[in-house]
C-alpha cells in the first residue's frame, strides 16, 4: 500500500489522500484549499495528480475543504463513482451548486478589473453547471452496510459525528502477502454529546490510520459551558442596543446554533428579539436536515417530539430565513437589537461581509466568532485583535467587541482524539497524522507517544506530496 498525501498535510484544509492498493488508486476526499486567495486559486485549479488515472474516490463528508474540489476533479478527467454516504450526497447537491456559483461570481468581478488593465479574462476552477454534472457521479452507501468498492476491496463506512452524514472509512483488502489489512481515514471526528448528531463510533481494529489533528494540545469547553457563553452575549449586547453577528458554516454550526436558540428561546433564557439565518445555502441546508432524522442523537428527538411546542428543532417563531438579496439588503437597515447568523464562517466571501461591514464600527454590537478561522482571512484577524480591517477594499475600525467561543466546535479535542485511539483493540502500526497546524499534530503526535505508547516512528506528520509505504 503506497499513501500520497496531497493536501491537509500541516495546514487544515484541503483534504486530498491518495491510496494505491493492489494496482487500484482510490482517492480519500477531494477538498478545496482555503486561504489566501492566490495561493488558494493556484493549488484548487491545478490537481497535483492525473484524475483519470484515479478508480474511484470515496468522500468522508460535505464540507468544503473535503469536498469542494470534485467537479474540477471530474472537469478534468476523473471517470470513477465518487462514493459517500446518503446524507453526504445530499448537502453536496446544495454545497457544490453554490461553491460554483461562488466562483463564477468572484471571477466576473475579477474579470472586470483584468479588462480595465487590458489583461485576458479568467475561467473560474469550476461552474455551477459543472457542480451539477458531477452530482451524476455520486453513489451513496449507508453505515455500516460493507459494499465491494473495488475488486478485492472493501469499504465500510461508520458515523463520525462531525457532521451530518460524515464517515469514517474503513478499507480491507489483503496484501501482496495474502494477509488481511484494514486502512482507516478518521475524516474529520466529532465530539461525544454534541447537539443533534449521535456519537461519534469508536473502531475495534486498523493496521494503518489516516487521523485528523486539529485541536491537537488543545481541550475544548464543556458544550453546555459554551451555550451559556452565547445565552450572555446575547443578552449583553440585546441591552446595549446593538447586534449579534455571528460568522457561521452554513452547513453544521448554522444548525447547531439554530437548536441551540431554539432551547434558549423556549426556555426564556434569551429575550424576544429577531433572529436571522441570512444565507441561501443554509436554508438549503437546513431542509436537508429536516430530511434525515436518523442521524439524529436521542435527546435532538426526544426534544423533538416530547419538548418543543414547535416540533421543528430548526425553527420558532422569532427566526427568520433570508434566502432573497433584497430581504437580506433589508437587514442593514434594522435599527433594533437583532441576532445575524450568516456565512461564510470564515468572513472571507458572502454576505457575512455585509453585516460585519455594517456593525464593525459601532460599539454596541459583538462579533462572536464560533468556528476555527484559517490563517490569512479575514475572521482570523478579527480573532488575533485586529484593530482595523480592510473589507471590499475600504479600511474600517474595529470598535464592536469581538468574542470566541470555541465550544461549539465540530472537532474532538486533544483528549477526545486520544480517546479514539484508545478504543482499537487491535492497534494500528502506522498514525498518519493529518488536518492540522504543525503546532497541532506535532501536540497530538506527543500525547499517542506518551499516553498510549507508540513508537516515534509509528506516528508520522505527513509533509505536503509526501510518500509513505505501508
Amino acid at each position: 500500500m503506497k499513501i500520497t498525501f496531497h493536501g491537509a498535510a500541516q495546514t487544515v484544509t484541503g483534504s486530498q489522500h491518495l491510496v494505491e492498493v493492489d494496482g487500484h488508486r482510490i482517492l480519500l476526499d477531494c477538498g478545496l484549499y482555503q486561504g489566501s486567495r492566490k495561493e488558494s486559486d493556484r493549488r484548487n485549479r491545478n490537481l497535483p495528480f492525473d484524475p483519470a488515472s484515479v478508480d474511484v474516490l470515496v468522500l468522508s463528508h460535505a464540507h468544503i475543504d473535503h469536498s469542494g474540489n470534485i467537479p474540477n476533479l471530474i472537469k478534468a478527467g476523473f471517470k470513477g463513482d465518487v462514493v459517500c454516504t446518503f446524507a453526504t450526497r445530499d448537502l453536496c447537491a446544495a454545497m457544490l451548486r453554490d461553491s460554483g456559483n461562488i466562483q463564477e461570481r468572484d471571477v466576473e468581478y475579477v474579470n472586470k478589473k483584468r479588462l480595465k488593465r487590458g489583461e485576458p479574462p479568467v475561467e473560474p476552477i469550476y461552474t455551477e453547471e459543472d457542480a451539477i454534472h458531477a452530482l451524476g457521479c455520486f453513489l451513496a452507501i449507508g453505515y455500516e452496510r460493507p459494499y465491494t468498492l473495488l475488486p478485492g476491496v472493501t469499504l465500510t463506512f461508520y458515523d463520525a459525528g462531525h457532521m451530518l452524514g460524515s464517515a469514517m472509512v474503513a478499507l480491507d483488502f489483503a496484501d501482496d502477502e495474502g494477509r488481511d489489512r484494514r486502512l482507516v481515514f478518521s475524516g474529520d471526528v466529532g465530539r461525544p454529546d454534541t447537539p443533534i448528531l449521535r456519537d461519534p463510533a469508536l473502531l475495534d481494529a486498523a493496521d494503518v490510520v489516516i487521523m485528523e489533528s486539529t485541536y491537537g494540545g488543545r481541550t475544548h469547553p464543556p458544550i453546555d459551558e459554551s451555550e451559556k457563553e452565547l445565552e450572555q452575549a446575547i443578552n449583553e449586547t440585546y441591552r446595549r442596543g446593538g447586534k449579534v453577528i455571528i460568522p457561521a458554516f452554513a452547513v453544521g454550526r448554522t444548525q447547531q446554533l439554530v437548536y441551540t436558540l431554539n432551547k434558549l428561546f423556549h426556555a426564556h433564557d434569551i429575550p424576544d428579539m429577531p433572529i436571522f439565518v441570512d444565507s441561501p445555502l443554509a436554508v438549503n441546508v437546513t431542509n436537508v436536515f429536516r430530511l434525515h432524522p436518523e442521524a439524529y442523537d436521542r435527546e435532538t428527538l426526544d426534544y423533538m417530539t416530547k419538548e418543543d411546542p414547535d416540533g421543528d428543532v430548526f425553527g420558532f417563531p422569532r427566526l427568520r430565513y433570508v434566502r432573497q438579496v433584497e430581504q437580506s439588503k433589508e437587514l442593514n437597515f434594522l435599527r433594533e437589537p437583532a441576532v445575524i447568523i450568516s456565512a461564510s464562517g470564515m468572513v472571507e466571501h458572502g454576505r457575512i461581509l455585509h453585516h460585519v461591514k455594517n456593525n464593525i464600527e459601532d460599539p454596541r454590537s459583538m462579533i462572536l466568532i464560533v468556528g476555527w478561522q484559517a490563517p490569512d482571512t479575514l475572521g482570523r484577524s478579527l480573532v488575533e485583535g485586529a484593530s482595523e480591517v480592510r473589507i471590499f477594499g475600504e479600511t474600517y475600525q474595529r470598535r464592536a467587541q469581538v468574542r470566541v467561543l470555541n465550544g461549539f466546535s465540530g472537532h474532538a479535542d486533544h483528549d477526545g482524539l486520544l480517546n479514539w485511539v484508545r478504543a482499537f483493540q487491535r492497534r494500528p502500526e502506522q498514525i498518519f497524522l493529518v488536518h492540522g497546524e504543525l503546532e497541532s499534530a506535532e501536540a497530538l503526535a506527543a500525547g499517542l507517544r506518551d499516553d498510549l505508547g507508540f513508537k516515534p516512528g509509528q506516528v508520522r506528520i505527513p509533509t505536503m506530496h509526501q510518500v509513505f509505504k505501508a
